[in-house]
């Protein structure tokens, strides 16, 4: 049966099996399977760190060719307990998709990420290169000090206005270092004298993210997700906050310095060159230094996986690997 090519998502489709899979030091990790049991397997790795999968993700595989398993990491989505930090660090992340591979008796799978989803992918690659038979990865995150502090203090001078309405909900004196701050206020209990600062620190985290995450600036001061969105958020940005105080445990050695011992599997990078969130030049340093990957420009999505030029992006590289074993363009031997 020939495959046609999709440029728009395909049609939402429902689990056919979930999992509460126990993971060590008492988390509980939720596993989804989606497609076709017998097909390609797929594993999709969320970003945040934190966010949690959506049904979004799962829609840029054709369901008829793919076996998709969606994983809720350590603290996040539907994963328990939510918004925890203990026993919650990459090497843990790493260890349990060790585990639910072997759960589910996957002996290799394409592993698809985007965001710091494409960071864990090249880190599980590195990890477990035997497991991996492709990487396709978006706007690819490298969890350096000069990234992070650029986008919680806006170096870069992106979008002043936002970013001093960001910064508001900080005091003056520890706005030299946002994130220690904000790291430090969404631990707080939600009860007590304090019980509504996580509220707001990840209120304000969240607009400024919406901010820069499209194509154009646009100011987001207006959005108000409500009660449960916004408590879903505070969990998502503790372990979001977590991880990056710690540079996600990827700079001993550096991220770049562990590529060498990624598999020569096919391995595409789909970035836009005005992703303010993710700055282009990561994509760009990882490519150099994976010598058989490719590199491709969606520009004009942004940071935003449900931009029109990047579902058309995914789905293609999608496609492609379902029909040919490789992206397109130039296949790895």
């Amino acid at each position: 049966m020939a495959l046609v090519l999709s440029t728009g998502l395909y049609p939402e489709t429902q689990p056919w099996r979930t999992h509460a899979m126990q993971v060590p030091h008492g988390h509980v990790l939720h596993v989804e399977e989606s497609g076709d049991p017998a097909g390609i397997c797929a594993v999709v790795l969320h970003g945040g760190p934190g966010s949690g999968t959506s049904p979004l993700l799962r829609r840029f595989f054709d369901p008829a060719r793919y076996r998709v398993i969606s994983i809720d990491q350590r603290g996040a989505g539907r994963s328990r307990p939510r918004g925890a930090t203990a026993h919650n660090r990459t090497e843990d992340l790493l260890d349990d998709l060790r585990l639910v591979r072997e759960q589910l008796e996957v002996p290799r799978w394409l592993v698809v990420g985007g965001s710091w989803g494409a960071t864990l992918a090249l880190a599980h690659a590195a990890f477990e290169p035997q497991a991996v038979a492709a990487l396709l990865l978006r706007a690819v995150f490298l969890p350096s000090a000069e990234y992070i502090e650029d986008f919680f203090q806006d170096t870069a001078g992106r979008a002043p206005d936002a970013w001093a309405r960001f910064a508001s909900v900080v005091p003056h004196d520890q706005r030299h270092d946002m994130l220690g701050y904000l790291a430090r206020g969404l631990q707080e209990p939600a009860t007590g004298n304090h019980a509504d600062l996580p509220r707001r620190l990840a209120l304000a985290w969240w607009q400024w993210e919406r901010t820069l995450a499209g194509g154009e600036l646009v100011s987001n001061t207006d959005l108000q997700p409500d009660r449960k969105t916004l408590d879903a958020l505070v969990d998502r940005y503790r372990v979001q906050s977590h991880y990056l105080l710690h540079r996600c445990w990827l700079d001993s050695p550096p991220l770049l310095e562990r590529l060498d011992a990624l598999p020569q599997v096919p391995t595409l990078l789909l970035h836009s060159r005005d992703d303010r969130i993710c700055r282009p030049e990561g994509a760009q340093a990882v490519h150099e230094r994976i010598a058989h990957s490719q590199l491709r420009w969606v520009d004009g999505a942004g940071h935003d996986p449900s931009h029109p030029a990047m579902v058309s992006a995914m789905v293609a590289a999608l496609d492609s690997y379902a029909l040919h074993g490789h992206f397109g363009d130039s296949p790895v031997p």
